[in-house]
C-alpha cells in the first residue's frame, strides 16, 4: 500500500503532498525534510529504493523535479516505480512537457490526475486516456 506520494524540487521545496495514512501536520514537516534529505543526497548511481524506518521510498528525477512515494513492505517497488513514470508522462501528455511552473500553479489538476491513478493508497488506473478524462472534461465546461 501507498502511504505517501511527494514532489520535491532540488531545493527541497515540496510542491505536492498526498497522504493515504493519517499523520499529524507536525510529524508530516519532519518526514518530509527527512525524506528529502535522503533522496537528494543519493547519487544517479544508487538504487531507486531505501528502506526507511518502517517503510522504503521509491523514488525517481526528472529534471530539477524528484517524485518521492513511500510504500509499505508488501507493495511492489518496481510497480510503484512505473506508476511515478506513468504519472510524470500522464502530466507531461496533459501541460505539453510539464514544468515545476505547471505543477505549482496547477496544483489542483495535479491532484485530480493523482486521485484518478491512486484511490486510498492503492493503485487503481494506469490508462493514460481514462486518467485524463474527467480534466478534459472539466476544461471544456470551463471553455463554455
Amino acid at each position: 500500500m501507498i502511504k505517501f506520494f511527494l514532489m520535491v524540487n532540488k531545493q527541497g521545496q515540496t510542491r505536492l503532498s498526498r497522504y493515504y495514512e493519517h499523520v499529524e501536520i507536525k510529524k508530516r514537516t519532519m518526514l518530509e525534510a527527512e525524506v528529502i534529505k535522503n533522496c537528494l543526497s543519493r547519487s544517479k548511481d544508487q538504487c531507486s529504493f531505501i528502506e526507511y524506518k518502517d517503510f522504503k521510498l521509491v523514488y525517481r528525477q526528472y529534471a530539477a523535479l524528484f517524485v518521492v512515494v513511500g510504500i509499505d513492505h508488501t507493495e511492489n517497488e518496481m510497480a510503484v516505480y512505473e506508476l511515478i513514470h506513468n504519472f510524470v508522462e500522464v502530466l507531461d501528455k496533459y501541460f505539453s512537457r510539464v514544468s515545476e511552473l505547471d505543477i505549482m500553479f496547477n496544483l489542483d489538476r495535479v491532484h485530480i490526475i493523482l486521485d484518478e491513478m491512486v484511490l486510498n493508497g492503492c493503485i487503481v488506473e494506469t490508462n493514460r486516456n481514462r486518467i485524463l478524462a474527467p480534466l478534459l472534461v472539466l476544461d471544456k465546461v470551463a471553455e463554455s
